[in-house]
């Protein structure tokens, strides 16, 4: 077993794994952050997408031990802690961006770190950018609109401070 420490989702998590832990798993098993749900496990449908020190990852495709001493953003890291959802959250209730919902942690995730890079996307660069994470409910346009939908009212409601309008709530930067 190896000790690992990691700031998920603003609080600092230590953490016993095996080396051939994936990220994933010692995120839902160790630390309970079942919001994160293992999808093919083979890194080809992005369900299991967290932020990894603010880049988006597959976390079956991470070893725990390799993100030691990282910050992981997790689905259940979003909205605020008096439950008020994440604009990219909202968006996606608001837009239809879920069906079965399985997909969503990840799209979420993904979305968010979409929108940190690049706040006022076209709809072609969010198409482009949610490359790699599935969905075999929506047929996308819902999620699309959705991403389109957060980016609009992130920008009217952080205006030109720009540098924290995706990031999960209690984050400061």
């Amino acid at each position: 077993m190896v000790s690992i420490r990691l700031t998920v989702d603003n609080v600092e998590r230590t953490a016993e794994v095996e080396p051939r832990t994936l990220l994933v798993h010692a995120l839902r098993e160790q630390l309970g952050k079942v919001g994160t749900v293992v999808g093919c496990d083979t890194s080809n449908c992005g369900a299991c997408t967290v932020l990894l020190d603010g880049e988006s990852v597959k976390s079956c495709s991470v070893l725990a031990v390799q993100a030691d001493g990282s910050t992981v953003d997790t689905v259940q890291g979003l909205a605020q802690p008096d439950g008020t959802l994440h604009p990219i959250q909202q968006a996606f209730h608001e837009h239809h961006g879920l069906q079965c919902g399985y997909c969503t942690p990840g799209m979420l995730m993904r979305a968010v770190c979409l929108l940190s890079e690049n706040p006022t996307p076209t709809e072609e660069e969010v198409r482009h950018g949610m490359e790699g994470n599935m969905c075999r409910c929506t047929g996308y346009q819902g999620i699309v609109d959705a991403v389109m939908a957060a980016s609009q009212a992130m920008s009217d409601s952080y205006g030109a401070n720009q540098s924290s309008i995706a990031e999960p709530a209690g984050v400061a930067s």
